[in-house]
């Protein structure tokens, strides 16, 4: 039984593929989805989502905030779809850029470390950081 995962966002479809399990965070904690699992629909965290291939290999993507649904099977396949406004695939993040961002935020919640545009901005690099580097 196939597991269908699709990354959408607002200006196209970042991924498409089988998978045999993808693991997310939603703002309630950290979830599986299997062949076969319930529906389900969560609010997804600023977190790498991991998408865990059939042939042992593994897709991660940067997730800034988002959505995710778990359709019930139609014809054996299970569709989990992630919606987010800004996702990147591990090979489509610029590291350098990303180490910048990082370094700008640290410094704003050096100055004031109640910025929450600061800490967000700082959440966002360090997951692009960790998948890059996955």
């Amino acid at each position: 039984m196939p597991l269908l995962v699709e990354l959408v966002s607002p200006e196209r479809v970042a991924y498409t593929g089988e998978a045999k399990m993808v693991i997310c965070r939603t703002t309630t904690g950290d979830i599986a989805f299997l062949p076969g699992h319930v529906p389900f629909i969560g609010v997804l965290a600023t977190h790498p989502v991991r998408v865990l291939l059939e042939d042992g290999g593994e897709q991660i993507i940067a997730v800034h905030q988002g959505f995710v649904e778990v359709s019930p099977p139609e014809d054996g396949t299970t569709r989990v779809t992630i919606l987010s406004d800004v996702c990147e695939l591990s090979e489509t993040i610029e590291v350098a850029r990303a180490q910048q961002a990082k370094s700008a935020a640290e410094s704003a919640l050096a100055s004031d470390s109640e910025d929450v545009e600061a800490a967000a901005a700082l959440r966002r690099a360090n997951v692009r950081l960790s998948v890059a580097n996955a």
